[in-house]
């Protein structure tokens, strides 16, 4: 088996189909083909089943291709972590942040890390589920990742600050007129939330039991954008992270009293390279704890 292989299988599985995955590989179809043939005669197995819809994998092709990711990842770190000693750092780097985590610093600490490699290839995926988010950093397949807790060591994890949560009214809502919210002065209103098993309805929802309120559901979404711009549209209203709001919204969003805010933590993978480590130093410097004020 080699690493060639397990690319290939990844790429066929992400594509459906082995010429859609040799185009995109600049592969030969035949070639690739071969190849995927010879992997699973080495494997004693079948990886990938023929539907109307394309290749599929099946139940041992996803095991195997979940292991084959961590493998190639492992890698590509491995080597670009060699050539930073040579050169400039090439290579890829994989991100994700619990939905609504870092939405303004994390672009211009991306940015300036680009700028000091440019030939760094950066990856940047958001994910509902805490619960996935910790599932990933274990199986090594992240190189950093933005969460509000881990159970991982303080050798990995590093407190960055904390994320504010804010409150989205309608245009024309009554409680635009104070500062702040009190929670308790929303018991009757209708709710925009997010799908049942994503962090921030979690947070909504504990949240509202914790001051004694029960939810009346209008919307549940899956961007924290979309909540943003149902709230201001009078849809309901909305509990988010005060960096997701958008521009132009801010004359409707309110800090809320008791105060609702989540900790910021980067996890960095086991034996971290260059590039996570210059990327942990860049958000160290955004600012996390800034109060929210909303707009005149």
């Amino acid at each position: 088996m080699s690493l060639r292989q397990y690319e290939y299988a990844l790429a066929v599985a992400e594509e459906g189909s082995v010429t859609a995955a040799a185009e995109r590989l600049h592969v030969a179809q035949p070639s690739m083909s071969q190849q995927i043939r010879s992997l699973e005669r080495e494997l004693g197995v079948t990886l990938f089943a023929r539907t109307p819809t394309g290749l599929v994998p099946t139940v041992v092709g996803r095991a195997f291709l979940r292991e084959a990711e961590v493998a190639v990842k492992a890698s590509r770190r491995a080597w670009a972590t060699a050539r930073a000693g040579v050169d400039e750092l090439v290579g890829e780097l994989t991100v994700a942040v619990q939905m609504g985590f870092g939405t303004r610093q994390l672009p211009g600490s991306l940015g300036a890390l680009r700028r000091r490699f440019p030939r760094l290839e950066v990856t940047v995926s958001e994910e509902p589920s805490s619960a996935e988010l910790e599932r990933l950093c274990r199986r090594g397949v992240l190189d950093l990742a933005l969460m509000p807790t881990c159970k991982r060591t303080p050798e990995h994890a590093h407190h960055l600050g904390a994320e504010e949560f804010v409150v989205v009214l309608g245009a024309g809502h009554r409680l635009l007129a104070a500062d702040r919210v009190e929670l308790r002065e929303l018991e009757r209103e209708p709710w925009v939330r997010f799908d049942r098993d994503s962090a921030l309805d979690a947070v909504l929802l504990e949240v509202l039991q914790g001051n004694e309120l029960a939810p009346a559901t209008a919307a549940r979404v899956s961007q924290t954008a979309t909540a943003v711009r149902w709230a201001a549209d009078g849809l309901g209203v909305t509990l988010v992270p005060a960096s997701v709001v958008p521009d132009g919204y801010e004359h409707l969003v309110r800090p809320v009293s008791p105060a609702v805010s989540q900790p910021v933590v980067a996890v960095l993978r086991r034996d971290p390279g260059p590039a996570e480590t210059a990327l942990l130093e860049l958000l160290r410097e955004e600012s996390w704890n800034r109060a929210f004020s909303p707009a005149s």
